[in-house]
């Protein structure tokens, strides 16, 4: 499988992550590695929408900004999973194909648990319509108060 990995800050994780995939036979396409997160969520987004990976993994400190960054491109459904059932659940229901997660808190054990989860759990089909109401949602962005 053609994984696109984005991290702002390289770390023994996510050294660890790539050299994990690459092991099972992933060709891992490293991109924005150490670029700020909304670039790295942006590269790795790029690849999944337009196809280039089938799916993507992004890092940042807490994996909010790199999964904000990432949702905004079209055909991208990111999820900040936190553990495996997450990233199981996120694939099987949601439809996610790119893994977002945080360096500061995630150990390697839990990192390599969810890569496997994610990479392994199937779309449940049944699903198909909420995941369709969700892509029906408009794009604009919410009304800013104070902004």
């Amino acid at each position: 499988m053609r994984i696109a990995f984005g991290t702002d800050e390289r770390t023994p994780l996510t050294d660890a992550v790539v050299r994990d995939l690459r092991a099972v036979g992933h060709v891992v396409l490293v991109l924005a590695d150490g670029a700020a997160w909304p670039e790295v969520g942006a590269a790795v987004g790029e690849a999944v929408g337009t196809g280039a990976a089938s799916v993507g993994v992004v890092c940042c400190t807490t994996g909010t900004g790199v999964s904000i960054a990432a949702n905004k491109v079209p055909g991208v459904r990111a999820a900040l999973c936190t553990d495996a059932a997450t990233a199981v659940g996120a694939r099987r229901w949601n439809d996610a194909n790119v893994l977002a997660f945080g360096l500061r808190l995630t150990t390697e054990p839990v990192a390599a648990e969810m890569m496997e989860a994610f990479l392994t759990t199937t779309f449940d089909d049944s699903e198909r319509d909420a995941v369709g109401r969700v892509d029906a949602i408009g794009v604009a962005p919410p009304s800013r108060p104070g902004r």
